[in-house]
């Protein structure tokens, strides 16, 4: 994968969004009229949710000329990295070489009713993110994006940073900028809103179309 080379200092230059199962399909074309170049669709968490709306949501986006990724919540205290990434691939999240999609993405954060960083010390949270990783570039040949925030990071991986050099960051911070980026990390994509002028969650994108393009193919 691609990594961006944007500077912190850099900002955000393209606009996107991200939606689940509960917006349904929503105005895509209105979206991209609004500025919107990209789009993130959950598809899994752990292994015993599908999103219902996946397929036709993650279609839809492709033809309204978005960029689309989808992603998978992680429960690491559910089942292996592994047997995640061959959740979300055997449950359409998957990469296609066509010039509009971005490899899936992994969104690390704790779940509430589960124990902080599910129980699991930082070493084997990194060990478990690696397992998730390695099988899903086995599948897809891309390594995932990672979807975390800076506390999170720090709390339940210590910081690590395993995965700056080939994982594009997607972080969460709603704010009017990405504050501490954790991990070694660059600015990738960043989630600032949970609602805004797009659907759903706000993201954008810290780089230009050419680089964001390049992740759908490097």
């Amino acid at each position: 994968m691609v990594v961006p080379c944007a500077a912190q200092a850099q900002p955000a230059t393209l606009a996107g969004f991200d939606f689940s199962e509960s917006q349904g399909v929503p105005d895509l074309a209105g979206a991209k009229a609004q500025g919107a170049v990209f789009a993130f669709v959950k598809d899994t968490a752990g292994v015993g949710y599908v999103n219902p709306a996946y397929l036709t949501q993650f279609r839809a986006v492709k033809a309204a000329g978005l960029i689309r990724g989808s992603y998978h919540y992680a429960r690491p205290d559910k089942s292996s990295g592994a047997d995640q990434a061959v959740y979300l691939h055997s449950h359409d999240g998957k990469w296609f070489s066509d010039g509009m999609t971005l490899p899936p993405a992994l969104d690390m954060e704790d779940t509430p009713g589960a124990a902080p960083c599910y129980n699991l010390s930082p070493a084997a949270m990194v060990a478990w993110i690696e397992d998730f990783s390695t099988t899903l570039k086995q599948r897809t040949g891309h390594t995932p994006i990672i979807y975390t925030s800076t506390s999170w990071w720090k709390a339940c991986t210590g910081n690590s940073t395993a995965f700056s050099a080939d994982h594009v960051l997607w972080l969460a911070r709603y704010n009017t900028d990405m504050g501490e980026l954790p991990g070694g990390w660059a600015p990738g994509f960043w989630q600032s809103a949970v609602a805004g002028p797009l659907p759903g969650n706000q993201d954008s994108f810290f780089g230009t179309l050419d680089q964001l393009r390049a992740l759908t193919t490097g």
